[in-house]
């Protein structure tokens, strides 16, 4: 049995590597950092599985850096800079994270990192372009801008990493990530990193990746233990004053809150606000300069609270970051996955806590299916839900309801009989008689008449005429 990995040293990266990840307060390598970065190396294609927080970043940014090192110079001509490795990502916050994350660990190597994603300027992202850039973090949609006014060329591409799969497939991004791996060469090394294994990203796997090793961290679709759960039921009128009070009853500091739609989040930012607790909302609507001031107050602690669309699910990193909320549940389980991986990451621990109204209990027991484990549920004095969703949300065992007898039998429930209801008659009879075919439809038969008959006229034979008689 091999020996685990205890440090970065054991993994045979370049000293100017090993000097980066030592600058970043890094010494033991996390599990998918240990298993990746020597497959990377080999220049093998991977498959990796790995929920959010787990460093997954470094994990395939350290070897990649490495393998193209021998790239480095400092000529500044754009020909001896052209793009060696392109990693997608869905989101720009994401696209932000990750292109930081190349600078950081590539800052002694000379590599030229660049990143680009819609919602900004494009003219300094040409300008950077043209001047060559040897690791290329982008966004599929701003990628193909690019590609339609020749200002990147894909063709030395030697490293292709696709990061978040799954969400690019959730985002409609399969289209173009067709388009870009038709304009990269055949011959090349493909990473692809997912939280969740889907079939589509199984068929994507097969078409994208060559004989490609498979590295899982933890059972498909797991969460980091370090994450507690909670739910609290709660009626849909009462979420907003409920939010209120956990903030300032536990004196919460850093709270992620996720809603579900872009005027949603806008109107419980606002409305928080008006409640005396600081606010910000980030959505797809907001113009990057927005985004990227509404994470920085939040991370500077000048906004205790940051309302946010699934958008910034896979994009925020933000250290330690305590408690995250669903004000909305998500609409697919995998997105519950998602959202609350921006707590307890880097073995740090963290919260999960979810506002479940009545009409939410399908959600509910569809994320606990996904997850694999039933979320305790706590009732909070002032903000109970209604009588009639009490049953659902509080359902323990989570088991499908008997099967309901047919409507025409005799029920019997507490003692009282139910008949069924008697038929609704008709507005016209039409509707209800049976069906006579039309007289056209069939021939019908007259009945002879009695008594003597008239002979019947002779009618002339063709061509011959009437037989003379006699």
């Amino acid at each position: 049995m091999t020996a685990p990995v205890t440090s970065f040293s054991e993994l045979g990266l370049l000293p100017e590597l090993l000097q980066a990840v030592i600058d970043k307060g890094y010494t033991e390598p996390s599990p998918i950092q240990a298993q990746a970065i020597p497959v990377i190396l080999q220049g093998l294609d991977v498959m990796g599985g790995a929920q959010t927080g787990t460093g997954k970043t470094a994990g395939f940014t350290l070897p990649l850096l490495q393998r193209l090192a021998r790239h480095a110079n400092t000529s500044a001509s754009p020909a001896r800079h052209p793009v060696r490795a392109l990693i997608l990502t869905p989101t720009r916050e994401l696209a932000a994270q990750v292109a930081e994350s190349v600078r950081d660990y590539g800052k002694h190597l000379g590599l030229r990192p660049g990143v680009v994603f819609g919602g900004v300027d494009i003219v300094p992202q040409i300008q950077m372009l043209r001047a060559g850039v040897e690791v290329l973090v982008a966004t599929p949609g701003r990628l193909l801008d690019h590609v339609q006014q020749k200002t990147v060329m894909l063709g030395q591409v030697e490293i292709l990493v696709l990061d978040e799969a799954d969400r690019m497939l959730d985002m409609g991004f399969m289209p173009d990530i067709r388009r870009i791996l038709a304009l990269l060469p055949a011959k090349r090394q493909s990473l692809l990193f997912s939280a969740t294994f889907s079939e589509e990203i199984k068929r994507l796997a097969d078409n994208m990746l060559k004989q490609p090793v498979l590295i899982e961290v933890a059972r498909p679709n797991a969460m980091t233990e370090l994450v507690s759960h909670e739910v609290h039921p709660v009626r849909r009128e009462k979420k907003r004053d409920l939010l209120a009070h956990l903030v300032r009853s536990q004196n919460l500091q850093q709270v992620l809150v996720f809603g579900g739609t872009r005027i949603g989040v806008n109107r419980l930012a606002y409305q928080l606000q008006k409640d005396g607790i600081h606010a910000s909302a980030i959505h797809g609507d907001k113009s990057q300069v927005e985004r990227i001031q509404a994470l920085a107050d939040f991370k500077a602690g000048k906004a205790s609270v940051l309302v946010a669309t699934d958008v910034a699910a896979r994009g925020l990193d933000i250290q330690e970051l305590p408690v995250v909320i669903n004000f909305e549940l998500p609409g697919a389980p995998e997105d519950y996955v998602h959202r609350i991986g921006r707590t307890g990451r880097a073995g740090s621990t963290g919260r999960a806590i979810s506002l479940v109204c009545a009409d939410e209990h399908e959600k509910l027991a569809a994320i606990e299916k996904f997850i694999k484990q039933r979320i305790p549920q706590t009732i909070v004095p002032g903000f109970e839900p209604d009588a009639s969703g009490v049953s659902a949300l509080m359902h323990t065992e989570r088991e499908r309801p008997e099967r309901r007898p047919d409507r025409d039998s005799s029920l019997t429930r507490g003692g009282r009989s139910h008949s069924p209801k008697a038929p609704a008659k008709p507005v016209d009879s039409i509707f209800s008689a049976p069906y006579v075919p039309s007289n056209a439809a069939s021939p019908v038969v007259e009945p002879a008449p009695a008594g003597p008959q008239k002979p019947r006229r002779q009618v002339a034979a063709l061509l011959g005429g009437l037989r003379k008689s006699g």
